[in-house]
């Protein structure tokens, strides 16, 4: 169930981007048209026209030139307006559709949840827009988080959604690819009210995929996931962090 526009708190959309001019117009004017007031698009050092197709199509454009999907996103965080309430990541190739941020920010709005992320694997997804290292990856890390916090998970999406206050307060910390695990492992550790929703999935819309098109780039994003759990469940088991995050839980 979507939230009526009218009734959605502030929300901005952040699209952390590294070399997506193909798809990127079309993204961000998809976005728009769900009545999205903010559309930040990223861009993560491009060496193509990314920058001028997303400001072009109605982004507001901040650079993060330092490489690093964490960066990226970090840096979108910090250049929100004033006064937003609930933030929303999705990708800028295409692959996400931006007709379900409305389900995915829904819960948010309506006090029903603290952490929403969208489902590839619950949803409807076109054939070969995920590749079996994704899956594999998806259910991996969701075993890891169900056996470590007790917690349902069954995918890494980048669509997901929460209050401002609510992940800044986390103390994200990952640069690179473990962004969107280290964003999961906090939330469950936090005692955050987590929920999944369904989301469709489509093939990349343009430009080249930085993990799952090559071996060596889906190799280094899983070992970076994997590293990045270990370190992770480690830290927050030492310092009982728990203790000061499960003040984020209970809603607004």
């Amino acid at each position: 169930m979507s939230t009526p526009l009218s009734h959605r708190p502030k929300t901005a959309i952040i699209i952390p981007c590294l070399n997506e001019e193909e798809p990127i117009a079309d993204v961000v004017r998809e976005v728009l048209a769900q009545g999205i007031g903010e559309v930040i698009v990223v861009d993560n050092g491009s060496t193509d026209r990314t920058a001028a197709r997303a400001a072009a199509a109605g982004a507001r454009v901040v650079p993060a030139p330092m490489r690093g999907y964490g960066r990226a996103c970090a840096a979108g965080l910090a250049a929100i307006a004033p006064g937003t309430e609930i933030v929303c990541f999705l990708d800028g190739d295409g692959s996400d559709v931006p007709a379900f941020i409305g389900s995915v920010i829904g819960p948010i709005a309506r006090g029903e949840a603290d952490f929403v992320m969208g489902s590839r694997l619950r949803g409807q997804r076109e054939a070969g827009s995920m590749t079996p290292q994704q899956i594999a990856a998806g259910w991996l890390a969701g075993l890891l988080l169900r056996r470590t916090y007790g917690v349902q998970f069954t995918d890494m999406s980048p669509l997901r959604a929460l209050r401002v206050e609510t992940l800044r307060a986390l103390g994200m910390a990952e640069m690179t690819y473990g962004w969107n695990l280290e964003m999961q492992m906090r939330a469950a550790a936090a005692g955050l009210r987590i929920r999944e929703v369904p989301v469709d999935h489509r093939c990349r819309r343009g430009g080249e995929s930085k993990v799952s098109g090559n071996l060596v780039a889906g190799a280094k994003a899983a070992w970076k996931i994997t590293a990045t759990f270990a370190r992770l469940a480690w830290t927050l088991r030492r310092a009982d962090a728990g203790a000061p995050l499960t003040s984020l839980s209970g809603g607004q």
